[in-house]
């Protein structure tokens, strides 16, 4: 299989360098091609059209990630045609009030990936773009997806992070079943020192997380229990949305 040149073993290849990009998010070209099992001449010439093709990117430090033309594919997926289309008008509303960064998310393997974003002139500095992805465990965005996800979610996200989140956010799964009693997530400095991350989850029939609607404010603001009640009458919404979307 190796030295064939089959469509069946070249797709095997591929899909093997983009399991390992997903488990490790960046590697050096060598290392991938080690950690994926590839033959070197070929992990190299496939690394080439990879790239080519926007499937692959190289960062700035020179090492291999997976590209924009992914995002771009994965965007035409239906469950993520619907959710955007659900959530876009919803979205506008809530930055209209809040006039702040507003922004619809989901859990991956990585963390945060973030679907949609609206903003500001003047709005406060919000890392988060469009296709990248944020802690789950150092934003509110994350606290609400993880706190209204199947155990075997979380716990799957989880594993790879025990010790780390032992060391650095050890009362983190006390701050998830507070998040889901309360129904949203407020976290402060994690990420910024000058700003509050404020997030509901976007549920499903099932009462579980389908996505995360947040908006980004200043540190302190006095107007956050309104904010948050837009968020809330938001995320409802979209629910509603999403449900007749999908029937």
């Amino acid at each position: 299989m190796a030295n064939s040149s089959s469509g069946e073993a070249v797709l095997d290849r591929v899909m093997r360098i983009l399991a390992v990009l997903e488990a490790r998010k960046n590697l050096p070209a060598g290392e991938l091609i080690e950690a994926a099992g590839l033959p070197v001449t070929t992990g190299y010439r496939l690394l080439r059209q990879m790239r080519a093709t926007g499937v692959l990117d190289t960062s700035a430090a020179g090492e291999i990630v997976l590209g924009q033309r992914l995002w771009e594919m994965a965007q035409s997926a239906p469950i993520n045609r619907t959710l955007r289309a659900a959530a876009l008008p919803f979205m506008h509303d809530v930055n209209s009030v809040v006039r702040q960064t507003t922004q619809l998310s989901v859990l991956d393997e990585q963390g945060v990936l973030i679907v949609e974003r609206l903003s500001r002139h003047g709005a406060v500095v919000n890392p988060a773009e469009v296709a990248t992805t944020m802690p789950a465990h150092l934003t509110s965005m994350g606290h609400v997806l993880l706190a209204f996800s199947p155990g075997h979610v979380v716990e799957s996200w989880w594993a790879p992070r025990a010790a780390l989140l032992e060391e650095s956010r050890p009362l983190l799964r006390r701050e998830l079943a507070e998040a889901r009693t309360r129904g949203h997530a407020l976290l402060t400095g994690l990420i910024n020192a000058e700003t509050t991350g404020v997030s509901v989850p976007i549920l499903d029939s099932k009462s579980q997380a389908a996505a995360a609607l947040t908006v980004v404010v200043p540190k302190g603001s006095p107007e956050i229990p309104q904010f948050l009640m837009a968020l809330q009458t938001a995320a409802r919404g979209i629910s509603r949305a999403i449900e007749g979307l999908s029937h």
